[in-house]
């Protein structure tokens, strides 16, 4: 692999567009949803997938208000508890490990496409041989930093930069993007297996807010379970991402509404407009940019984040689910950051890691951590 390792995109290979410097309104709704405010963004801006979505849908100078001081007693909690996903039917782990060089690196099946991408994490030595890893169709070169800039390698035929995917039922495009990631985030399934279940289970309409969404992914799998749902992104190329994947997903008649704003600021004029949802899931990046000089960082953010976000649940809420990418610190800091947030409400916090575990023909493999969370649920 060592030539492959260091080759460049072939000529006539598409590479993943690069981020927009600036974004205008969202332009107008099409079926299935629609679309309020807008964002741009300043160049160079990064956060914890650096994905195209740079802005740091971020807090202004001035915080959008003062924290709420609670009382009452904490919520018990459980932690560490691992969220595990494996051999899922869209997705698998094949392997992980060092190259020749010494740099971890992850092999993976999304749908048909086998992928190569850089892994910091992976420290152990590679349990396949090489001519597994040669089998793959894409492989991601250039700045093995978690936020760099690459490209992306074919080692047999030039692809199309999106490919069809399905997890949990729900069809959409994977993307090959230049910030080395493909447009969903696989461990997250153990978030939304469980919302999917909390929403089907629950016998009743729900309202979902999805905050820093994304391609859409997760918003779909509430939406075809039956939820009403609401999803925020500051990136108007995530949100026309995630359009298309529900025109895929054939949800275009499920109540989805795509947002592209400033979370911060949209779930502060939720909370004035007295607006509340059953479950909130949010995956705020670790650093990033507004249009105007806005800054997010995520420790100093967050917790008025979580805690507007209290605010915004139902009499008879479902969960809160907080996931921490690229951050160095315990997941401890986000359980008790999370108790916190919760006190006097009840209930229970649970928190931990998010892994993926390879999946071998003589069963589990080893388990690579991805990101920290921790999500409040009543008891």
């Amino acid at each position: 692999m060592a030539d492959k390792r260091s080759q460049q995109a072939r000529r006539g290979n598409r590479p993943a567009a690069k981020p927009a410097r600036k974004r205008s309104g969202p332009g107008p709704a099409k079926p299935g949803g629609a679309a309020e405010g807008s964002s741009g963004q300043a160049p160079g801006a990064s956060g914890k997938r650096s994905r195209g979505k740079l802005s740091a849908n971020a807090a202004t100078a001035a915080p959008v208000r003062e924290l709420t001081v609670r009382n009452g007693p904490l919520p018990p909690g459980n932690a560490p508890l691992i969220l595990e996903v494996g051999d899922e039917d869209g997705y698998r782990l094949i392997d992980s490990g060092r190259n020749a060089q010494g740099a971890g690196e992850k092999l993976e099946l999304y749908g048909d496409l086998r992928v190569i991408r850089p892994e910091a994490q992976a420290l152990w030595p590679r349990s396949l041989p090489d001519a597994e890893w040669n089998k793959a169709d894409a492989l991601f070169t250039g700045d093995t930093d978690e936020d760099g800039i690459g490209r992306w390698a074919f080692p047999h035929v030039p692809l199309g930069e999106t490919w069809p995917m399905q997890l949990l039922g729900v069809d959409f495009h994977g993307r090959l993007t230049s910030f080395r990631h493909v447009g969903v985030f696989p461990e997250q399934i153990a978030h939304w297996r469980w919302m999917a279940e909390q929403i089907t289970q629950a016998n009743r309409p729900l309202k979902v807010l999805n905050l820093f969404g994304y391609t859409g992914v997760a918003s779909l799998v509430a939406a075809k379970a039956g939820a009403e749902v609401t999803h925020v992104d500051a990136s108007k190329k995530a949100i026309g991402w995630a359009r298309e994947n529900q025109a895929l997903a054939g949800l275009e008649n499920r109540p989805v509404r795509w947002i592209c704003e400033d979370a911060m600021k949209f779930i502060a004029r939720e909370e004035r407009r007295g607006n509340r949802y059953d479950i909130i899931l949010t995956d705020p990046p670790k650093f990033g940019r507004g249009p105007n000089g806005e800054v997010w960082q995520l420790f100093d953010h967050l917790p008025l984040m979580l805690n507007i976000c209290r605010e915004l649940l139902s009499p008879k809420p479902l969960g809160l689910v907080l996931t921490a990418y690229s951050i160095r610190a315990s997941f401890y800091a986000i359980h008790e950051l999370m108790r916190e947030t919760m006190r006097g409400a009840g209930g229970v916090v649970e928190s931990g890691e998010l892994i993926l575990r390879e999946s071998t023909e003589a069963g589990a493999g080893r388990a690579l951590s991805t990101s920290l969370y921790s999500r409040w649920l009543p008891q």
